[in-house]
């Protein structure tokens, strides 16, 4: 009896409970990102693309970064893009935080019912959308309207859709930002997110069927890493090699949850690839050059028939997660601007301003006519109607476009309903 009892109480001393992940920094505290290993821009070699994913193991737990803290790109990665491109891609990144702001200040006057910024994340959706092909197909979720912006589709159209206006090309059956366009290659957004990869590899395979060059390419918020959408996708694409990026934005926040409860503190979720024999990597999701290089690495490499690719893209949601979030009820509120690898589009600026191809005072100027572009737009679409008041999509739209030709039955409650 004494032996016995010695060991259940050795075993109660020696218990290591349940651990429950808590982010660094809470409301209050001083935020410090000094833990944070951040290589030196161009520390990492860039592999050729026909490389086995065995062999680069450790690009999944380094960070590819192009450019230095004086907007200089380094490296191999550096795609040596002309002015022309990056200026355009400045463009997109500071025309979608334009929009974003003005479609928050709108929905704070009632005019919409819901909003999802991107700031800080812009290079993200903007980067890969200039170096994926115009026909490529995405899979976005809430965070990528720059996809949409940087293929030169219409605000309006965009704006259209969050007032579930009128002119909502979708009438009204998404939620406000759940943007769909077949055109600019934007499949509809869900609010299961996970799902997006499922289908962005299933297209991917359907794709390599048919014996097309087109390539899907899927975006997951790190909360999202831990569906079973996620495993089941990564599963199919190396199965059957799909031709599909996979992009983790990993942001540091999933709602209020903070990436540990993902998983985030026990690896990088691009090391979650390793295990499918799917080439993994992670980029600074902030640096505009790093994210265009290596999603068109990405590419190059699906479009020669060497299956997929996952990348993680390290990067922080600089505001909340919607508007109906409040992200100082869990964070600090200097934790922001703490973030140790800045803003996307001030670094993009500086590298352009180091160039000798742009200027502070063509920013400014840039940014004011941005902001009236955006202002004018937002008018002609409020003249369609907000959540508010002005014209409502008529009530029979209910009934249509849901079956190619309209059930009996449907039509009967059509004409039912005197509508």
């Amino acid at each position: 009896m004494h032996d016995t009892e010695s060991g259940s109480q050795a075993l109660r001393r020696n218990d290591p409970g349940l651990h429950i992940p808590e982010p660094a920094f809470r409301p209050g505290d001083q935020p410090d990102f000094s833990g944070i290993s951040l290589p030196p821009a161009g520390a990492v070699a860039r592999p050729s693309v026909d490389i086995d994913p065995s062999a680069i193991r450790e690009l999944a737990f380094s960070l590819i970064r192009v450019l230095d803290e004086g907007g200089h790109a380094r490296g191999e990665w550096d795609p040596q893009l002309p002015a022309d491109v990056l200026i355009r891609g400045l463009r997109a990144m500071m025309l979608t935080r334009a929009y974003d702001q003005r479609m928050v200040r709108v929905q704070r006057q009632g005019k919409s019912s819901f909003y999802m910024k991107c700031t800080g994340e812009e290079a993200v959706a903007v980067a890969a959308a200039l170096a994926l092909r115009r026909d490529d197909m995405c899979f976005p979720t809430y965070r990528q309207q720059g996809l949409l912006l940087a293929r030169d589709w219409p605000l309006i159209d965009m704006m259209n859709q969050v007032y579930s206006n009128s002119g909502d090309r979708l009438k009204g059956r998404q939620m406000p930002v759940f943007y769909s366009s077949r055109e600019a290659g934007f499949f509809s957004i869900s609010g299961n997110l996970g799902t997006q990869y499922s289908q962005a590899v299933g297209w991917a395979m359907a794709s390599a069927a048919d014996g097309g060059s087109r390539i899907a390419a899927a975006w997951i918020g790190d909360g999202a890493t831990a569906e079973g959408d996620f495993h089941y996708a990564l599963t199919f694409a190396s199965v059957y090699q799909a031709p599909v990026v996979l992009n983790i934005v990993n942001n540091q926040w999933a709602i209020s949850s903070f990436a540990g409860i993902a998983g985030g503190e026990q690896s990088t979720f691009a090391s979650r690839g390793i295990g499918f024999g799917i080439p993994s990597l992670r980029v600074d999701g902030n640096d505009f050059l790093a994210v265009f290089a290596v999603t068109a690495w990405a590419a190059e490499r699906a479009r020669a028939g060497l299956g997929p690719t996952l990348i993680e893209l390290f990067t922080y949601r600089a505001d909340g997660h919607s508007t109906s979030d409040d992200p100082t009820r869990y964070r600090p509120t200097t934790e922001p601007s703490a973030w140790p690898l800045g803003d996307p589009i001030e670094r993009l600026r500086d590298h352009l301003v180091t160039l000798g191809a742009w200027s502070i005072e063509q920013h400014s100027t840039l940014e004011q006519e941005l902001a009236e572009a955006v202002r004018a737009a937002g008018k002609e679409a409020e003249a369609l109607g907000t959540l508010k008041d002005g014209p409502r999509i008529p009530a029979a739209s209910f009934f249509e476009q849901v079956y190619k030709d309209m059930p009996p039955h449907l039509v009967r409650q059509l004409r039912e309903s005197g509508l």
